[in-house]
């Protein structure tokens, strides 16, 4: 993929992501088969330091993909400076894999304004919120600070469900 420096508007290339999702699983085929076409992607972004540093895996992650649909698969760090120094006029679905790694995206400079809650595995200190969302304390803090940061934040599952505000969810609204 070619790319060009970075525009003079501010807010081209908060505009060209066209869906930032929090997902474990990252790529994946409800990420392929559902959300893609939903929003019309044209390229995915995988901003993950586990991955990154697991060139096996990230050659395995890249491969899942249609060859006629680029991916970039970086590090925090590594995908904040992309958005920093490129400008691209694709579609871009980015993919984080926990609300830890969301926040420290954005603190990077990773450019979103909206956040989906997809998959979000149980664990300790856990608490499950939905049949896809288990939330800690400290993610439900996350998740307040980014809102304060001006970041809107949902759970939406599938393209077919309707958007729920993460705080109605860590409220005991959806099931």
């Amino acid at each position: 993929m070619s790319v060009n420096p970075l525009s003079t508007n501010p807010h081209f290339l908060q505009d060209r992501i066209v869906l930032a999702r929090i997902d474990n699983r990252l790529i994946h085929g409800q990420v392929l088969e559902a959300w893609v076409p939903f929003v019309q992607a044209d390229c995915i972004v995988v901003a993950s330091d586990e991955v990154a540093a697991k060139p096996l895996q990230k050659k395995l992650m890249a491969a899942s993909v249609p060859r006629e649909l680029p991916v970039i698969i970086g590090s925090l760090a590594e995908i904040a400076e992309f958005f920093s120094r490129n400008e691209t006029s694709r579609r871009i679905l980015l993919l984080f894999s926990s609300p830890g790694a969301a926040l420290q995206g954005y603190r990077l400079g990773i450019p979103f304004t909206e956040l989906n809650l997809g998959n979000i595995p149980g664990g300790d200190g856990k608490r499950r919120l939905s049949c896809t969302i288990s939330l800690s304390d400290d993610d439900l803090s996350t998740f307040h600070h980014l809102e304060t940061l001006g970041v809107r934040v949902i759970a939406r599952c599938l393209p077919s469900d309707t958007a729920l505000d993460w705080k109605v969810l860590a409220c005991g609204g959806a099931g």
